[in-house]
This record gives structure tokens, C-alpha cells and sequence, in this order.
């Protein structure tokens, strides 16, 4: 391979978007040696994700990095399911986050990328994965025009159109783009009250405060429909808007302008031998509810301690089996919801319309239907329930506050039950015991600290 560099790799992740940095950061963290090959020269100013979620920041927070997050985000009360009149409530979350955080993507990268770079990670930019192969003496190359990365695993984290998940052979089956949606964060010199959003019969429309001055304008426009038309231009917008809201809020100095589609995809697995797939890479959704960033870095925290303990031969291949089993279920739910929120969204016609109103109705008058909502989009209902029905009823549940900055299991005794809890904010082993053997329940948990 003639003016080829070659580099030899304990990890090699491909994607440097919050996903893959956040995954390079926990792998750091346990001391595996961690490449992050991106495509793009630059880390991209877009705000793509803005929405941050109770279970999330809790997440950052067991690492001592969510005041990073907390300090120059915008904390909302409420939120939308597909756009319908009555808010969700995230005020009574059982968790010490109990609302959603509007903070952009590019400050999102810049955070994790700095934190993955202090912690020890190589980050090469400028280079496409083109070729991938799996040979039989434990190792994956990667290579790209300059490099052949020779790792003992590859994470595939480089978004929906992933290379590395078509370069694996890993399917990625679902449903075709039906819908297109039209998303601006631009500076609005009359916005709407805060919460803002409305469904009609000339489309859909929501409006949310963002930090730096800009709010994003997103919605679903029957009249613009027409696959690969490209972003709104300004002044297409400003026209949708009044068209729908009814006023065109004063917009001006757009930051960033897209267009996204309602294609639903989950891939068929989420490991092919020492190729792993993790956030929009292994499962795209059309983006309702602002949930895709989040279940992403939910993914890089559940399989960074994993990957880690194998790479390092703490644990057997086997438990990156827990990977896929314990993350697609919820991949699976969330595109189950979005695709819901899709058809709400669109609902636009006399019957959808109806629809809308008996549903937002039902959110007020059945508070639990409310809080379940909440539930679901924070992801404060995600567990990993044991396969072994005599395990202890707290096996797989979250826990809502741990302290674990190096990334390393605890040992906690909430209300008389001694449990201790994963890397990643789980409920690992539990017992009533008053006097229980700690390290005989260390030892079997197959995993060593």
C-alpha cells in the first residue's frame, strides 16, 4: 500500500459527531487507546440536535460534566408530542432534571471533543472510511485515502448514511422518507410567546427559544413536499410562516437552514464481529420530540464501559451481546413514537385535526397520560430488566444520581437495599441482605474493576 500510513489501534471510532466523542471520552476514561476518524475537515457549526433530555444530564452529570451543558442552556418546563396544543410536563420527573435543556449541537461537539481530547484521544479529521475488513488474527482495518487503521474494534458512528455499516454488511431496514419536514434557527425580531406551536389545515409550526439570540422555526409544510427540493431559502420561510403562524415573526440573519425526511431505519444488528454501530448510525427516525441526540449518547454510555472491559480482556465478547439486546428495544420504541408524533404532525385534514384536539384534551384531563409522555421522551422509563427472574426486582432499573467521574461502578445503599450500579447508571446487582458479600457479588458479575 504505497504511501499509505498504516497506524495499529486498540479502537478505532468512525464519526466525530457528539456520539463518537462522547464514546472516545468514556473509552479514555478506562484507558483504551481510542482513534476518532472524521471525514469532515472542520467541526461543523450547525445546532442539528438542540433538545437535551432529563435522562442525558443525568448521564453527564455521573461524570461531572452536565454544568458545562446547565450553565449556557435554556431550561424548558414543557415540550411537544407531534406539535399538539397541550405540553408535555417534565416538571414532576422523579429526577433532578426535571425539564429540557435547549442547548446546540455545535457547542454539544465542542464540549465533548474537548473533554475527549484532555482525556487522551487522537482525533484525525479530513479522512472518509472507504474500505473495511475483518480478518481472522482479532484485528479490523479501516482505511481511508491516506491511513489503514488496524484496530481490535471499529464503532461505526458516523450517522445515518454510516459507511461503516454499509461497509460491514449490516442492514438497515425500515421505511422509505414519506414526509419532509423544514427546520431554520434564525433570529426573530417579534417571536411568539414561549411554547409556541400550531397544527391547521395549512400545515404545522413550532417555535422554541434557543441560546445566542436565535429560536428554531420547524415544522411540516403540506405545499413544499417535493423530495431532495433542498432547505427553505429566508424568505421561504418567512412565507411559510406567516402562511401557517400567521406572522412571519420578523425573521433575519438565518445561522442554519436543512431540510429533514420521516425515513425510519433500525439497523438489523448492531454488532457484525468487531464492528459496532452506535446513534444514527444503527437507528434514524424523523426528528419529533427532539429525542435522536440523546438516544445516541445513551447508546456511547452503555457501550463505552463494555468495550472497554473487553478490549482491555476484563470480560468475554459476550457482553458486548448486552449492547444490541439492551439498546435496540429502545431504538425500536423511540421510532415507534417519532413515527406516532409524524402522523400527528401531519395531521391537517378535518379528522387529523379532530383527532389532535381529543388527544391534547386527554393529556389535561388524565395528568398520567401526561406524565407517561414525560417519561418516554426524557427517557427516565428506560431499564435493562434481568433475564434471570430470580434476580432482585432493582436489577436494570435506572438510578437517577451517582457519582462515577472515573467511569467505574459504585457501590450505593438506598432505603436498606445495597446495590451496585454500572458505569452507565444502572442497577448491576441488588440485595436485601443487611450483611451481604460484597466481593462474592463482584466476582459475579464477570467483569473486573
Amino acid at each position: 500500500m504505497t504511501g499509505i500510513d498504516e497506524r495499529q489501534e486498540q479502537v478505532v471510532i468512525v464519526g466525530a459527531g457528539p456520539v463518537g466523542l462522547f464514546l472516545a471520552a468514556e473509552l479514555r476514561l478506562a484507558g483504551v487507546g481510542v482513534t476518532v476518524v472524521e471525514r469532515r475537515a472542520e467541526r461543523p457549526s450547525i445546532t442539528k440536535g438542540v433538545a437535551m433530555h432529563a435522562r442525558t444530564l443525568e448521564l453527564l452529570a455521573m461524570r461531572g460534566i452536565a454544568g458545562a451543558f446547565l450553565d449556557g442552556g435554556v431550561r424548558l418546563p414543557g415540550w411537544h408530542f407531534g406539535f399538539l396544543e397541550r405540553r408535555v410536563d417534565f416538571t414532576g420527573l422523579d429526577s433532578p432534571y426535571p425539564f429540557v435543556l435547549s442547548f446546540p449541537q455545535d457547542r454539544t461537539e465542542a464540549i465533548l471533543e474537548d473533554r475527549a481530547l484532555a482525556l487522551g484521544a487522537r482525533i484525525v479529521r479530513g479522512e472518509q472510511a472507504v474500505g473495511l475488513e475483518q480478518g481472522d488474527d482479532d484485528t479490523v482495518r479501516v482505511r481511508t485515502s491516506r491511513t489503514e487503521y488496524r484496530a481490535a474494534w471499529v464503532v461505526g458512528a458516523d450517522g445515518a448514511g454510516s459507511a461503516i455499516r454499509q461497509l460491514a454488511g449490516i442492514a438497515f431496514p425500515g421505511t422509505e422518507a414519506a414526509i419532509y419536514s423544514y427546520v431554520g434557527d434564525v433570529v426573530a425580531d417579534r417571536p411568539p410567546a414561549p411554547g409556541f406551536n400550531v397544527v391547521n389545515d395549512r400545515g404545522a409550526m413550532m417555535v422554541a427559544a434557543m441560546p445566542g439570540g436565535l429560536h428554531r422555526i420547524a415544522g411540516y409544510d403540506p405545499v413544499r413536499q417535493q423530495a431532495g427540493r433542498g432547505a427553505l431559502t429566508l424568505d421561504e420561510l418567512r412565507e411559510t410562516s406567516a402562511r401557517i403562524a400567521g406572522a412571519d415573526f420578523g425573521l433575519h440573519d438565518p445561522k442554519w437552514m436543512t431540510q429533514f425526511d420521516s425515513a425510519t431505519r433500525i439497523a438489523s444488528a448492531f454488532r457484525s464481529g468487531r464492528v459496532l454501530l452506535a446513534g444514527d448510525a444503527a437507528h434514524t427516525h424523523f426528528p419529533a420530540g427532539g429525542v435522536g441526540l440523546n438516544l445516541g449518547l445513551q447508546d456511547a454510555m452503555n457501550l463505552g464501559w463494555k468495550l472497554a472491559a473487553v478490549a482491555q480482556g476484563r470480560a468475554g465478547e459476550s457482553l458486548l451481546d448486552t449492547y444490541e439486546a439492551e439498546r435496540k428495544p429502545w431504538a425500536e420504541d423511540v421510532a415507534r413514537h417519532t413515527m406516532a408524533q409524524t402522523a400527528l404532525i401531519t395531521a391537517t385534514t378535518a379528522e387529523g385535526l379532530a383527532l389532535r384536539k381529543l388527544l391534547s384534551d386527554l393529556m389535561g384531563a388524565l395528568p398520567e397520560m401526561n406524565r407517561a409522555l414525560a417519561r418516554r421522551l426524557s427517557a427516565v422509563d428506560v431499564a435493562y430488566p434481568p433475564a434471570d427472574p430470580a434476580a432482585h426486582p432493582l436489577t436494570g432499573a435506572r438510578v437517577p444520581a451517582a457519582e462515577m467521574p472515573d467511569g467505574r461502578p459504585v457501590t450505593v445503599t438506598p432505603a436498606g437495599t445495597t446495590a451496585i450500579v454500572r458505569p452507565d447508571g444502572y442497577v448491576w446487582w441488588a440485595t436485601d441482605d443487611p450483611s451481604p458479600d460484597l466481593a462474592a457479588a463482584w466476582e459475579g458479575l464477570g467483569v473486573r474493576f
